[in-house]
């Protein structure tokens, strides 16, 4: 265990004796106080600023420093492919080409990797990109991902460790219309003090470097595995617990409607035009380019845009009085991920066979989250709907990569197998004494039932825990036990609960997401006639299919009626039984 473990054990340890030995009438303990050295700065210990000795890397008070610059690279030449290898042959004129357009690319790769120092980048020379390897991956959704493999034969340099893979995340084009990238950056070196996913190496205007992971992603059954899906849930609860939401942060509410409501216009003045689109286009041309394949099933969101808003609006009040009110809502925020799909799931192959990952009871943390640009405050409940959501698409899925399978929703037995492990986890670093927790109050709801209303747990993080005779006299561990059992059935009934509750305000996101994704010919000077590329993904179907699913959890929820719905529509909504 290292001194910072230890350090951080021994402070929990005494607030619990500190808080058990006041309960029973001791006013005073024998105060541990840790070592003070690097990373045990006292409050007014004065910054310090440092690079190591064998790193370009510089830090104050611990936290790196990432480097920045003004760079722009243009990855348009090279999206058609999938991969640039270090070797290729002259075949034609058109590979000719485009092995030219993959080298150049390499070589500005190169010469932003030397302006923002990467480690040991530097020592490969400038105009020598050719001799990289770099491979573009699949399955990202918002940005184009590449892997980033130095040459080989750099020579050693004693003491110094030959530069190592980096990732290259080079943004989409409408990213700029959906990211705080301010604000994301901000998050990546909070994550990093907790050691919480991938390293920030470097950004530049369109993009960023982080650190490569030796590791391999998650694939839609991985999802499905009981195993797995326990440890996904394990390391959500890490997560939640393990970064504070910030005041401010928690003032301006659940992220997923401060995400709606910041892209609300523009996603009103895209669908409005697509809705008038389809209304300018007779029946019969509806199918006849992949450009305008949505047109076949109609309004992009299902009705025209006015009248969606309006149903979200009106989801939106019937959520908030679910909860006693605004605070309690805001009480209930954690720090969550939002979009942990199986693509943003690594898996770490350990080089050493001693490697701590390998045993047992750290199985859990081989699992990596990756793609934070999504994060923020949100209840525990959206987390899980947005992830149970995920299971219900392939995104490498060769006919329909868009498409959202209703049937494979995870099933109830699921839903609590991965609750439970979630609920049973106790994080090393809890920033909150409380686990999340629903309790039913008289609230009148659009639907007339009893609605849930988070409220927090009392801590269970007292030394009284452990001495269960002070409680049940005669130690009846049996009624211990069942007691413990009672209570954490409960609390996962109301987690579910909660994520169905949460689920059309996930899906109202994502809806608007795909809407300013895509990339709508005759709008904002894109050519009418233009067709997608081969391996473009279609942001538009994925909305439309997903508006499905919308509505009917609308449905489910009593917020409208089926034979309310337009005909056309009633035939298309996805269903999941709960």
């Amino acid at each position: 265990m290292s001194s910072q473990s230890s350090d951080i054990s021994f402070d929990g340890l005494q607030h619990i004796l500190e808080t058990s030995m006041a309960s029973i009438g001791l006013t005073s303990l024998p105060k541990y106080s840790p070592r003070v050295g690097p990373k045990h700065r006292r409050p007014g210990s004065r910054s310090s600023f440092h690079r190591t000795a064998s790193s370009d890397t510089d830090y104050v008070d611990g936290d790196a420093i990432v480097p920045s610059c003004d760079a722009w690279l243009d990855n348009s030449k090279t999206m058609s492919y999938t991969g640039g290898s270090a070797s290729a042959e002259d075949v034609s004129v058109k590979v000719e080409k485009e092995k030219e357009a993959w080298t150049t690319f390499k070589n500005e790769i190169l010469r932003i990797a030397h302006t923002l120092r990467l480690k040991g980048w530097r020592r490969i020379p400038l105009g020598s990109g050719e001799a990289m390897a770099v491979e573009r991956l699949s399955g990202a959704l918002t940005n184009a991902v590449y892997v980033v493999t130095p040459p080989a034969g750099i020579p050693q340099l004693e003491g110094r460790k030959p530069p190592t893979k980096v990732l290259l995340r080079v943004y989409g084009p409408q990213v700029e219309h959906l990211i705080d990238r301010e604000n994301e950056l901000q998050v990546l070196q909070r994550l990093a003090r907790k050691k919480i996913g991938p390293r920030l190496l470097g950004t530049f205007k369109n993009g960023r470097f982080e650190q490569f992971f030796n590791a391999i992603t998650l694939t839609p059954l991985n999802l499905r595995e009981p195993e797995t899906s326990r440890q996904i849930a394990k390391r959500m609860r890490e997560l939640h617990e393990g970064i504070e939401v910030l005041l401010h942060e928690r003032e301006n509410g659940a992220s997923v409607w401060k995400n709606w409501d910041q892209w609300l216009d523009n996603v009103g003045r895209i669908t409005s035009f697509l809705d008038k689109e389809l209304d300018n286009t007779p029946e019969g041309e509806r199918r006849n380019s992949a450009a305008h394949a949505w047109k076949a099933n109609g309004y992009v969101c299902g009705v025209p845009w006015e009248q969606f808003k309006d149903v979200v609006m009106k989801y939106r009040a019937y959520l908030n009085g679910c909860y006693k009110d605004k605070r309690a809502l805001k009480d209930r925020l954690v720090f969550a991920h939002n979009d942990t799909q199986y693509g943003n799931i690594l898996r770490i192959r350990p080089d050493d066979e001693k490697s701590p990952l390998l045993q047992p009871a750290n199985k859990h943390k081989q699992l990596v989250v990756i793609d934070f640009e999504y994060a923020g405050p949100n209840t525990a409940g959206h987390e899980f709907a947005n992830h149970f959501t995920e299971w219900m698409y392939n995104y490498h899925d060769p006919v329909a990569p868009f498409a959202c399978h209703a049937d494979r929703y995870p099933t109830l037995e699921e839903q609590k197998r991965f609750i439970r492990a979630y609920v049973d986890h106790r994080p090393q670093f809890p920033l909150a004494s409380s686990t999340p927790r629903m309790t039913p109050v008289d609230s009148g709801a659009a639907s007339g039932a009893a609605t849930p209303s988070l409220q927090p747990t009392a801590s269970s993080s007292s030394i009284v825990d452990f001495m269960l005779d002070a409680r049940y006299p005669g130690g009846d561990w049996g009624a211990v036990e069942k007691a413990r059992e009672e209570q954490i059935d409960q609390q996962v009934r109301e987690l579910i609960d909660e994520a169905r509750l949460w689920q059309p305000a996930n899906s109202a996101q994502w809806i608007a997401w795909g809407i300013v994704q895509a990339k709508v010919p005759g709008l904002d000077g894109n050519p009418a006639d233009e067709e997608p590329g081969a391996d473009e993904f279609d942001y538009l179907s994925y909305a439309q299919d997903r508006a499905m699913f919308f509505w009917g959890d609308c449905v489910q929820l009593g917020l409208v009626k089926l034979e309310d719905l337009p005909e056309g529509l009633q035939a298309k909504i996805k269903l999941v039984k709960y």
